[in-house]
């Protein structure tokens, strides 16, 4: 079973940054789309960011200009920049990894913002 891990997390105060990364357990075909979702106490899950294979990436629009999302197919890696931390930014974050054949998600880290 294929498992996905998350690093990065923890306590940063606002205006801060963080850099969260996930990484495939072992080795799995090229995904075709990488990306992190959220979910805050209280609030559904929702797309954080998402880069396809051929490197188009999507942005929510409260985190545009803020957050980066980069990869790393063959090591099937992806990674969020995260810069001017704001505390509605707190959140579980999970990074998800798919294709047509499969669609992989990470147990989450905790990302809090405040001073």
């Amino acid at each position: 079973q294929v498992r996905l891990v998350e690093f990065g997390g923890g306590l940063v105060q606002p205006g801060g940054s963080l850099r969260l990364s996930c990484a495939a357990s072992e080795s799995i075909f090229s995904p075709s789309t990488m990306g992190w979702y959220r979910q805050a106490p209280g609030k559904e899950r929702e797309l954080v960011a998402s880069m396809t294979r051929d490197g188009r990436t999507t942005y929510a629009d409260s985190v545009k200009g803020r957050f980066t999302i980069s990869g790393d197919n063959a090591k099937n890696r992806v990674y969020l920049q995260m810069n001017s931390l704001e505390p509605e930014d707190t959140a579980v974050y999970s990074c998800n990894l798919r294709s047509n054949r499969y669609n992989y998600w990470g147990q989450g880290t905790q990302v809090t913002v405040s001073s």
